[in-house]
């Protein structure tokens, strides 16, 4: 383990409740509030339509999710299965969503709030 000198390092400044308020009226959040709205909107709506329609579908049609695909295998399983699948893909969409778009803008805002140093 080494030690790490950090007499010379400078403290971050502590943005004002004004300041914070000011930088949440400006263009460039908006702009990243507008993206992330843009994303998780659409997605948590696309996912809760699929999640239904999964839900329905075993409560109402039972035959069809009765039907063997393989072995003992059924669609019922098989749409349950994408179901978690469905929720990884969104996941990573999400993080590489965030780390192209989110990420950079929001360390450019938090760069004017507290200095190059945060």
């Amino acid at each position: 383990m080494t030690d790490v000198d950090t007499s010379d390092a400078v403290p971050r400044r502590i943005p004002t409740a004004a300041e914070f308020a000011d930088m949440q009226a400006s263009p460039e959040f908006q702009e990243l509030r507008n993206r992330l709205r843009r994303f998780i909107f659409p997605m948590t709506a696309l996912f809760l339509i699929w999640y239904l329609v999964y839900v329905l579908l075993g409560a109402y049609a039972h035959d069809f999710m009765a039907t063997q695909v393989f072995g003992e295998v059924n669609v019922g399983l098989l749409l349950g299965l994408a179901q978690f699948v469905s929720t990884f893909l969104i996941t990573g969409l999400y993080v590489r969503f965030a780390g192209k778009q989110l990420d950079p803008r929001a360390a450019a805002i938090r760069d004017q709030l507290e200095g190059e140093q945060a």
